[in-house]
């Protein structure tokens, strides 16, 4: 099954209908240039409910977070490359900086985040435990990431 597309503005009210048949995992990012610690780490955050949300950073938000030169690949090619995911189920593309104000949207069961932010502040934390919910940290695959194939191609 291809993901569905969420637009932001419809994200609230189809988060409410899946609550009722099961729990939402939510996370987020750039996932520019899609590699197998992307792949490894979204797996591991569907096997931790029943839906997988992956809220997707524009091209915009990107930049101001990366830099002038990123997004490597643009949204829409992302979100495509995304749905093609069969664990993904659900992804919408945010223009801020942060998922706060989708991740009130969608008031996930569960929060997911890279180990790399264990012990600092999670962005929606205090949403998601409100509403009874908890965050989770997963380990990345080490030597997989973004910047190191970027980095890998400018030796080329």
């Amino acid at each position: 099954m291809k993901a569905r597309i969420i637009k932001y503005e419809e994200a609230s009210t189809v988060a409410e209908e899946l609550h009722k048949s099961g729990s939402i995992v939510f996370t987020n990012g750039c996932f520019d240039l899609i590699h197998t610690g992307h792949i490894s780490y979204l797996r591991k955050a569907k096997q931790m409910g029943d839906f997988l949300w992956v809220g997707l950073n524009s091209d915009e938000s990107v930049r101001r977070l990366k830099g002038e030169k990123r997004p490597i690949i643009s949204h829409n090619d992302r979100l495509e490359i995304l749905a093609s995911l069969r664990f993904v189920d659900y992804l919408t593309i945010f223009e801020q900086d942060t998922p706060f104000e989708l991740i009130k949207l969608i008031k996930p069961d569960i929060l997911v985040k890279g180990a790399d932010y264990k012990g600092k502040k999670i962005i929606g934390t205090d949403i998601v435990n409100r509403a009874g919910g908890v965050v989770k940290l997963i380990d990345f695959v080490e030597g997989k990431s973004t910047s190191d194939i970027i980095d890998k191609i400018k030796t080329l």
